[in-house]
C-alpha cells in the first residue's frame, strides 16, 4: 500500500472518510467512554481527537504530574532528532513505527523524507482511532511509500509477514524500527525485552531500534501515583528505570550519548533552556544493531 494506495483502509464497507472522529466512534467501536492512552496523548500534544473520558483521565494525571505535556513534547522532540539523525548521518531509508498512535504533524514519514524523499515507512497500530486517522499518514513524496498496518506489537510475526510491510520494506536491508513511548504500556507480563528482541532477530546487520521510554528515576513517589491512576483507568502501565530501560538495547551498539533524558539526546536548538530532568521524565535512545 503505498501513499496513493489506500484502499485497503477506504474501502471498509460503510466507511465514510469525511466523518468526525465523533461520527467514526458510531461507525468503530472506540470506546469513547473509556479513556485510551492514546488519545490522552493527544490530548497532551494539544489535539482535538479526544474525547471527555480521555480529557477527564488526562487532567487528573496532570494533577498528579504537572509536566505531563512537557513529558509529551519532549518525547515527540526526541523522536523527530532521531528520525533526522538516522535518515541523514546513517542513510537508512527503510522505517516502521510501531505504536504510532494519532497523527500529529510533522509524522515521521514527513520528518524522514524532507530529508530523504525516497525513504519507505511502514506504520503499525491496532488502536481503531488510529485507523480513523490512516489516511494522514499514507500521504508522503512521489519517489517515497508509506503504508498502514492494523496489528497488535505483541504479535511480531504478524507484523513481518503482513503484505503491507512485504510490499514496502526490504528486510534484507538496514530497517530503523520506532518504538516510541510504547513500551511503557507493555508490563513485565507482557515480556517487552522478548518482544524487541524478537523484532530484531528479523533485521539484518545496521539496522537501528528507536525508544523512548517514561521513568521515575527523577521523582519515584510522583511516578507511583502517576501508574497508579493509568491503572485505575484501566489502562497496563509500567514505568522503567535507567536499568531496566537499558536491557531493551540488550546486544546493540548505543548511539552515542547513549541513553539519556530525551531532551539531552543530541539536543538542538528547539529545545527549551532550563527544563530539568523531572519535568521531562522519559529516556530515549538509539541502539544499532552489530
Amino acid at each position: 500500500m503505498t501513499e496513493t494506495d489506500d484502499s485497503q483502509i477506504s474501502d471498509v464497507p460503510g466507511w465514510d472518510w469525511t466523518s468526525s472522529t465523533e461520527d467514526a466512534a458510531v461507525r468503530v467501536d472506540l470506546q469513547p467512554d473509556r479513556p485510551h492512552s492514546a488519545r490522552m496523548y493527544d490530548y497532551y500534544l494539544g489535539g482535538k481527537d479526544n474525547f471527555p473520558a480521555d480529557r477527564e483521565a488526562a487532567q487528573q494525571a496532570l494533577a498528579e504530574f504537572p509536566h505531563g505535556r512537557t513529558t509529551a513534547g519532549q518525547n515527540r522532540a526526541f523522536m523527530h532528532r532521531a528520525i533526522r539523525y538516522l535518515a541523514g548521518e546513517v542513510g537508512i531509508r527503510q522505517f516502521l513505527d510501531i505504536g504510532t498512535g494519532i497523527p500529529t504533524s510533522p509524522n515521521l514519514h514527513e520528518v524522514a523524507q524532507q530529508i530523504a524523499p525516497d525513504a519507505r515507512v511502514v506504520y503499525a497500530d491496532n488502536d481503531p482511532i488510529v485507523l480513523v486517522h490512516a489516511r494522514a499518514l499514507l500521504t508522503g513524496t512521489p519517489t517515497g511509500r508509506t503504508a498502514y498496518l492494523d496489528a497488535d506489537l505483541r504479535d511480531v510475526e504478524a507484523i513481518l509477514a503482513s503484505a503491507e510491510l512485504r510490499e514496502t520494506i526490504d528486510l534484507t536491508q538496514p530497517v530503523a524500527v520506532s518504538l516510541v513511548a510504547i513500551l511503557h504500556f507493555f508490563p513485565d507480563a507482557d515480556d517487552p525485552y522478548g518482544v524487541v528482541q524478537r523484532l530484531l532477530d528479523a533485521l539484518p546487520s545496521g539496522s537501528h531500534v528507536v525508544i523512548s521510554h517514561v521513568t521515575g528515576d527523577y521523582a519515584p513517589e510522583t511516578w507511583t501515583r502517576l501508574i497508579e491512576t493509568y491503572r485505575g483507568r484501566g489502562i497496563p502501565a509500567q514505568a522503567r528505570s535507567h536499568g531496566e530501560i537499558a536491557r531493551l538495547f540488550e546486544g546493540l551498539d548505543l548511539v552515542e550519548p547513549g541513553i539519556q533524558v530525551a531532551h539531552r539526546w543530541r539536543p538542538d536548538a528547539a529545545v527549551p533552556a532550563g527544563l530539568t530532568d523531572a519535568e521531562v521524565s522519559v529516556y530515549g535512545g538509539v541502539g544499532r544493531k552489530k
